[in-house]
């Protein structure tokens, strides 16, 4: 696993099964963490060096989110800027932020701008991927935008994200994606991605 992660973090070796199921029992034993210790428990676990223990941090992250607050997006901004890398921002993203998003539509405003103004990747990614799984509530205007204000990017991770984001929306609206990627300019890699599935 170290080496598919290009080294960038060390692991115990436990796999995700184990790895649920002992965290599972844990849980059953002692419970969730309270709302007063959520945040500090998800940060003592982010800094530990083994990956494993922000994989835990994800799945609690994934419990709670259901029902957490729009403050909530605080922790998650600190979390996708700390210990960075596309497995653990991905899930942020794609799940965490876009089911946030989802239900207080009043951040997305503030948080892409500064995310697309940041100069981080990883923000940059999160803002282009937050829609991922809204389909036909993907807010088109938003994508594009988020996309041709990162077309000139040769950042291998934000240059796949714009291919995913449009690979994912051409399952709802290939039409739009074609149209789109015929008339912006885009990475090779964006395309190729984005296309991928559209018969032509």
């Amino acid at each position: 696993m170290e080496n598919y992660m290009r080294n960038q973090f060390p692991f115990l070796g436990i796999k995700t099964p184990e790895r649920e199921a002992i965290l599972k029992e844990y849980l059953h034993e002692h419970g969730q963490p309270t709302s007063e210790q959520f945040d500090q428990v998800i940060l003592d676990l982010w800094a530990m060096p083994e990956r494993e223990f922000q994989n835990v941090a994800m799945s609690l992250l994934e419990r709670y989110t259901k029902k957490a607050e729009a403050d909530h997006i605080v922790l998650i901004e600190q979390l996708i800027t700390t210990n960075s890398w596309w497995d653990t921002v991905d899930m942020l993203a794609g799940k965490l932020v876009g089911r946030l998003f989802h239900r207080f539509p009043e951040l997305i405003p503030e948080y892409t701008e500064r995310w697309m103004d940041s100069g981080n990747i990883w923000l940059i990614r999160s803002a282009i991927l937050f829609q991922l799984g809204y389909k036909q509530k993907t807010d088109t205007q938003l994508l594009f935008d988020m996309i041709r204000r990162s077309n000139d990017s040769k950042e291998f991770f934000i240059n796949k994200a714009i291919g995913w984001a449009l690979r994912q929306y051409a399952k709802t609206d290939a039409q739009a994606v074609v149209e789109f990627v015929e008339a912006t300019p885009l990475a090779p890699l964006s395309v190729r991605e984005a296309l991928k599935h559209i018969k032509r």
